[in-house]
């Protein structure tokens, strides 16, 4: 249906700027384009297994060596992809390589790497400006680049439609361009890469025509827009939206504590409430690689329009600050039984930023941690899904997941719950730790050992 609409939109054009485009739409159609993707990780990885279960030739790609390695070995490092399903796909026609050389012959470049924020907060696109600037070199004439990283608005004119238009390609005519924002929700197994409905903007009509053909081969809805900023500024919404009631039930969780009120009862019993309320559930912070990042990268944005986003600011000024939060509960439930933080032991559970995940990007959990170690605590963490901890760009600890046992969690002054996974053993922690801080509400609030934070 989508590469219908993307026919029918093009039968509009002009005639030079259909000169690509129906060449395009019929290798998307019969399954003969070369699809490349830039970035194999929890976002880029998925799309190019979808894309090689679809019969396509797909060519991957990465900067890391190790995961090349271990994809050309049919091996998974991302814990909910199986590693049967890479080997089918390497077997199939998934090429992983690190020659960026290889994008001349393909039909279509995903670019799909991170976007995180620097040290001040600010938008950081060095991945995605590398990333360009290293394939640039290697587009022909006919391709179609989509980015889905996610970022400000106007990111896709500014970076991807300039670059393109200094090699001397008129975009929408010999080249296309399109925005179209990931949706990768790691462990749901509700949604899947093919079953969440695809948003595509492009820089032209024709741009948008050749994104819907693209991702309608393997999508099962395509949402086309009318320009890459609306895409843009779609997978700001979405998050911003989430980001601000998260920080809003955070805040109202902090009210509730100190009224002696149960929050996670508070929002259980809204929930029930059948229309014109949806529950949020407090914690630790917010993390994963886009609700914690994606405000801060609307408003400084903003600015450059003289706009101010007092609202989206300050949902993330409460977000970033539950940390400290967790740290000071921490704190005070230890005093009152006489132990001091400093050179206390404390036991984190749970450190990937969502349940049932191995996935630790911007995880609050992380945040905890470094602020528990700066203040002298003797730290562990226990979490199924993430043994090892692995070093981050930020973030560096020389720690395995400890297995949780009832001598185990009696060696420690706390236990900190940070991410409530499945298969954490609720009645057997809540038994044996001397001191538990919830930040969960997975606990009885009325509990001797626990402390809701």
């Amino acid at each position: 249906m989508a590469a219908a609409f993307g026919t029918a939109l093009g039968a509009g054009l002009s005639t030079a700027a259909n000169d690509a485009l129906p060449r395009l739409q019929q290798r998307l159609a019969d399954r003969s384009a070369v699809v490349a993707v830039l970035g194999l990780g929890y976002v880029g990885l998925p799309l190019a297994l979808l894309y090689a279960e679809a019969g396509f030739d797909v060519i991957g790609f990465d900067v890391d060596d190790a995961k090349v390695a271990a994809l050309d070995a049919g091996r998974s490092y991302i814990e909910h992809i199986a590693a049967e399903r890479i080997a089918r796909a390497v077997a199939d026609g998934l090429e992983p390589t690190t020659d960026v050389a290889r994008a001349a012959a393909a039909d279509a470049l995903l670019v799909c790497v991170p976007t995180p924020l620097d040290r001040f907060r600010q938008p950081d696109l060095r991945f995605i400006t590398a990333t360009l600037d290293a394939f640039a070199p290697h587009v022909t004439a006919g391709q179609i680049l989509s980015l889905e990283s996610t970022t400000y608005p106007g990111t896709t004119e500014e970076e991807v439609q300039a670059r393109m238009e200094q090699r001397g390609f008129v975009v929408g005519r010999d080249v296309f361009v399109v925005y179209s924002p990931e949706r990768e929700d790691p462990g749901n197994v509700r949604f899947s890469t093919a079953t969440i409905p695809k948003v595509v903007g492009g820089i032209t009509p024709a741009c948008t025509a050749a994104g819907a053909a693209l991702y309608g081969a393997v999508i099962d809805q395509v949402v086309p827009v009318s320009s890459a900023r609306v895409a843009e500024m779609t997978k700001m919404m979405e998050n911003i939206q989430r980001a601000v009631n998260i920080g809003l039930a955070n805040e109202l969780k902090v009210v509730c504590d100190a009224m002696g009120i149960d929050v996670f009862e508070v929002v259980r019993a809204a929930a029930t409430k059948p229309f014109g309320f949806v529950p949020y559930l407090p914690g630790p912070g917010i993390g994963g690689h886009c609700i914690p990042v994606d405000p801060f990268y609307l408003t400084w944005k903003a600015r450059e329009y003289g706009v101010h986003t007092r609202f989206v600011e300050l949902a993330g000024e409460i977000n970033a600050g539950m940390p400290d939060y967790v740290v000071g509960k921490l704190s005070d439930a230890l005093n009152d039984r006489g132990r001091a933080l400093k050179g206390a032991g404390v036991l984190v559970l749970g450190i990937a930023y969502k349940p049932d995940v191995d996935d630790v990007r911007e995880s609050p959990a992380i945040e905890v941690m470094e602020r528990l170690r700066d203040k002298g605590v003797r730290l562990a963490y226990s979490d199924p899904h993430v043994p090892q901890f692995k070093p981050m760009r930020a973030h560096r600890f020389d720690l395995e997941s400890v297995a949780l046992d009832p001598q185990t969690l009696a060696a420690y002054d706390a236990v900190v719950l940070t991410t409530d996974h499945s298969g954490f053993d609720y009645a057997m922690i809540g038994e044996h730790a001397r001191l538990i801080v919830d930040t969960r509400g997975r606990f009885p609030i009325d509990a001797a050992n626990v402390q809701r934070a």
